[in-house]
């Protein structure tokens, strides 16, 4: 079977994007210049790749710019997002205006505003049963996602997918494959719920609240959660019981 015309389109103009100051010659760069590629093609403001496991672990894979990666991460951060409900549900979640969504994500709504989001449509990485994370593509401007940008949208969604599973396939690939990226994700899960058990004691709160302070904490300090984790696990930092 031929490729569709749109994987064809979408192939080419990752291959002709130019790579920049940054870029690694790997799997990850290789993501990059399709998170770039994407933005341009799809008239968005940006464009961003996580993976994630389902027991809660997360990792950006790639994006557009450093811009595009905050946004990205915020949603991990807050604990809600599209991104997350597009991996969840294994669906596109397509938000024409985000204003309208805050009742969904009442976390997740003002912060990305204030980022200059008003309009979020994610995809999921997935093929067959296999499920990987999600595409993200932010826009400034509220509106729907015209149906040929839809289509194309999820061609770049495809395109990372199967080099996801290339990846993993090659046996003489230098590249991370599939697992290293899904493995980082898992650790990751691993220590925000580490850090959570020890906040529920150094506060002596219920879990729930300790992970809200985690997330609280991350986010007023615009860290990533991880790093937050980390450090909480390594006792670089404690959390002390209000007054």
């Amino acid at each position: 079977m031929s490729p569709h015309p749109a994987d064809r389109e979408v192939s080419s103009l990752i291959a002709a994007e130019p790579v920049q100051d940054g870029d690694k010659p790997d799997l990850g760069g290789w993501m990059q210049r399709l998170c770039r590629a994407a933005t341009s093609d799809l008239a968005a403001s940006g464009v961003g790749m996580s993976v994630m496991s389902p027991g809660g672990g997360f990792s950006v894979l790639a994006s557009s710019s450093a811009a595009a990666e905050v946004v990205e991460q915020l949603q991990f951060t807050l604990g809600e997002g599209p991104c997350l409900d597009a991996y969840a549900d294994g669906r596109p979640v397509l938000v024409r205006d985000l204003s309208e969504a805050a009742p969904r994500w009442p976390g997740y709504v003002p912060a990305a505003h204030e980022l200059g989001v008003r309009a979020v449509f994610s995809f999921p990485l997935q093929v067959g049963a296999a499920r990987l994370g999600a595409m993200d593509v932010f826009r400034h401007q509220a509106g729907p996602l015209p149906q040929l940008l839809l289509l194309r949208s999820l061609a770049f969604a495809d395109a990372a997918m199967m080099a996801l599973l290339a990846a993993q396939e090659s046996s003489h690939a230098k590249e991370p494959s599939v697992l290293d990226v899904l493995g980082t994700a898992i650790e990751d899960s691993f220590l925000v719920y580490q850090a959570q058990g020890m906040i529920q004691v150094q506060l002596g709160v219920s879990l729930a609240e300790a992970m809200a302070r985690l997330r609280a904490y991350a986010y007023a300090h615009d860290l990533p959660l991880n790093e937050v984790a980390s450090d909480v696990v390594a006792r670089k930092m404690m959390f002390e019981p209000d007054g």
